[in-house]
C-alpha cells in the first residue's frame, strides 16, 4: 500500500510541470531601437481567455496597443491551440530600463516574471503616424437642474466625438471588413468627461452590433487604454471600444444602427478654492451616426459556393525530392495572407496510381494586428510511394480562391516534383505503412501463451488455501 501511495505521489509530481506550461509570461528582447515596440505577452495553451489583471507599468516607457494571435496545429487527430496576448510598450528616451519582476493573474492562475533590464537604443527609421477621421454626430443630454451651484460652475464646450468605423463601404461575400468603435477626446479637454458605467453600456453596445450572417474574429482587448492620434490637426486622444473583422457569408448587407454612449460631463468652478470642489457631476450622451457596408455576390463560377476568399499565396515544402520505392515522404501544402482562415479547407488531391495520399495533419496560425487578420494555414501529407516514376505536385493538387482585390479567380498550383526509384517489394509495402503505437510495443512484449482457464484455476486453488488456514485456525481455537 506505502509502494501504490509513492507511486502516486510521484505521477503527480511528473504532471505538474505539464499543467504549469498551460499558462506562460513571454518577455520582449533587448537591446532594441527606440522606434520599435518593446513586449510582454501572455501564452495560453488549450485555454480560452476569459479573465487577466493588467499588465505591468514600465518606468520610461509608455503603453500603445495590444493585440492577439492564435495558434492551431493538428496532428494525428489531436488539436492544439495556442493563443498569444501581446502588449506594446514604447520608450520615452534612449537608456537602460528596469523592467521589475512582476506577477499577473490569468484565468485564476498567478503567473510570475523575474523581470528583465532593457537596454534602449537610438532610433533606426521614423514611422509617422496619422488618423484623420471626421466628428461623428453628438448630441448632449439635458443638463440636470442644480439650482444651488448654478451660479458657480461653468459648462465648457468639449472636443469629443463617439465614431463607428469601417474600412470599406461594400465587400464582396468572405471578404473580411474592419469594424471598429472609437470614442476621440481632445487632450486640452481631458478633466471635462469620464466614463460611466462603462461595463453594462459595452454589452449593450455589442449586442447592437452583433451581426447574424457573418463570421466574426475579435481582437481581443480587456483594458481600455487612449492612444495619441492626430484629428485635422489637433492632438486627440483615441478611446478603441471594439474591434473586429467581420467576414459576411450571405449577400445580405451589415447594418449598424446609432449607438450612443452616455459620459460623466463635469462643469468647472467659476471660482475655484481649496474648500470646494473646482468640478460639478453631470451627464452626456454622444451618438453615432449609422453605417451600413453593401455585401456583393461573387462572379459566376462553377465553385462560387465553396472557394475561400481572401488575398493568398502558396508555400510548399516536400521532405525529400527522391524517394525509394514502398517509402513515405511529406508534402506541405501551406496557404498565407489574408482572410478568413477558419474557412479554408484542405485541398483534395487527385491522386496518381503510384502515390497513396493520407489524410493530412493540419496547423494554423493566425494574427490579428492593426485592423487586419492574417497568418496561414498548412496541411501536411504523408504519402506513400508505391510505383517508380516523376510525379509532378501540380497535377494532383490545385487550390481556386477569389481575390476580392482583383475581382477574380485565382489557383494556386504547386511546381514541385518528386521521384521514385526502385522495384516494387510487396513485403517491403507491408513493413513500410505505420501500423500505429499498438503495433510498436508488440517486440518489447511478453509472448508467453496463457491459458484462457488460468483465471479459474488461481480461483481454485485460491479457495483450497482460504479453507485449509479456516480449518487450521478452528483448530487451535478449540484446542485453546
Amino acid at each position: 500500500m506505502r509502494a501504490l501511495a509513492i507511486t502516486f505521489i510521484l505521477c503527480l509530481a511528473t504532471l505538474l510541470p505539464v499543467r504549469a506550461q498551460q499558462i506562460a509570461i513571454e518577455l520582449g528582447k533587448s537591446p532594441l531601437p527606440l522606434n520599435q515596440y518593446y513586449t510582454i505577452s501572455v501564452r495560453l495553451q488549450n485555454q480560452q481567455l476569459q479573465e487577466y489583471t493588467s499588465f505591468p507599468d514600465i518606468e520610461g516607457f509608455k503603453k500603445s496597443n495590444k493585440y492577439s494571435s492564435t495558434k492551431t496545429i493538428i496532428t494525428g487527430g489531436n488539436t492544439t491551440t495556442i493563443l498569444t496576448i501581446t502588449q506594446n510598450y514604447a520608450a520615452l528616451n534612449e537608456g537602460i530600463y528596469t523592467l521589475k519582476p512582476f506577477t499577473m493573474k490569468v484565468n485564476g492562475q498567478t503567473l510570475q516574471s523575474e523581470g528583465m533590464a532593457i537596454n534602449v537604443t537610438e532610433m533606426q527609421t521614423d514611422v509617422p503616424q496619422d488618423a484623420n477621421l471626421p466628428p461623428d454626430l453628438i448630441v448632449p443630454e439635458e443638463e440636470q437642474a442644480q439650482p444651488d451651484q448654478e451660479a458657480e460652475f461653468v459648462d465648457r464646450e468639449d472636443n469629443a466625438f463617439l465614431t463607428l468605423y469601417t474600412d470599406k463601404d461594400e465587400v464582396f461575400v468572405g471578404e473580411g471588413v474592419n469594424v471598429a468603435l472609437y470614442f476621440y477626446l481632445a487632450e486640452q479637454d481631458q478633466r471635462l468627461l469620464d466614463f460611466y458605467d462603462f461595463a453594462n453600456q459595452i454589452n449593450d453596445i455589442l449586442r447592437q452590433l452583433k451581426q447574424s450572417h457573418v463570421w466574426e474574429e475579435s481582437f481581443d482587448f480587456t483594458e481600455i487604454t487612449p492612444e495619441n492620434v492626430t484629428v485635422q490637426g489637433e492632438p486627440y486622444l483615441r478611446f478603441k471600444l471594439y474591434e473586429a473583422m467581420l467576414y459576411p457569408i450571405t449577400a445580405k448587407p451589415l447594418v449598424f444602427p446609432q449607438l450612443q454612449l452616455r459620459m460623466i460631463k463635469y462643469k468647472v468652478a467659476k471660482n475655484p478654492t481649496l474648500l470646494t470642489d473646482d468640478r460639478q457631476e453631470g451627464y452626456k450622451t454622444f451618438f453615432s451616426r449609422p453605417r451600413e457596408v453593401l455585401v456583393k455576390e461573387l462572379p459566376p463560377h462553377p465553385l462560387r459556393d465553396m472557394v475561400p476568399v481572401g488575398d493568398y499565396r502558396l508555400q510548399e515544402r516536400l521532405s525529400q525530392e527522391e524517394v525509394p520505392v514502398n517509402k513515405t515522404f511529406n508534402y506541405v501544402f501551406q496557404v498565407e495572407g489574408t482572410g478568413n482562415l477558419a474557412a479554408i479547407m484542405p485541398p483534395s488531391p487527385v491522386v496518381p496510381p503510384g502515390l497513396d495520399f493520407y489524410p493530412p495533419d493540419v496547423q494554423q496560425d493566425v494574427t490579428r494586428r492593426s485592423g487586419t487578420v492574417l497568418g496561414s494555414k498548412s496541411f501536411s501529407y504523408t504519402v506513400l510511394a508505391r510505383e517508380a516514376g516523376v510525379y509532378d505536385v501540380g497535377r494532383m493538387v490545385k487550390w481556386v480562391f477569389f481575390n476580392p482585390t482583383t475581382a477574380t479567380y485565382d489557383t494556386l498550383r504547386p511546381t514541385l516534383q518528386v521521384h521514385v526509384t526502385g522495384a516494387p517489394d510487396s513485403d517491403a509495402l507491408v513493413m513500410s505503412r505505420d501500423l500505429g503505437s499498438f503495433y510498436n510495443i508488440i517486440k518489447n512484449e511478453d509472448n508467453t501463451l496463457v491459458s484462457l482457464h488460468l483465471l479459474n484455476q488461481v480461483k481454485r486453488y485460491t479457495n483450497i488455501i482460504l479453507l485449509v488456514l479456516l480449518a487450521l485456525s478452528a483448530f487451535v481455537f478449540l484446542k485453546r
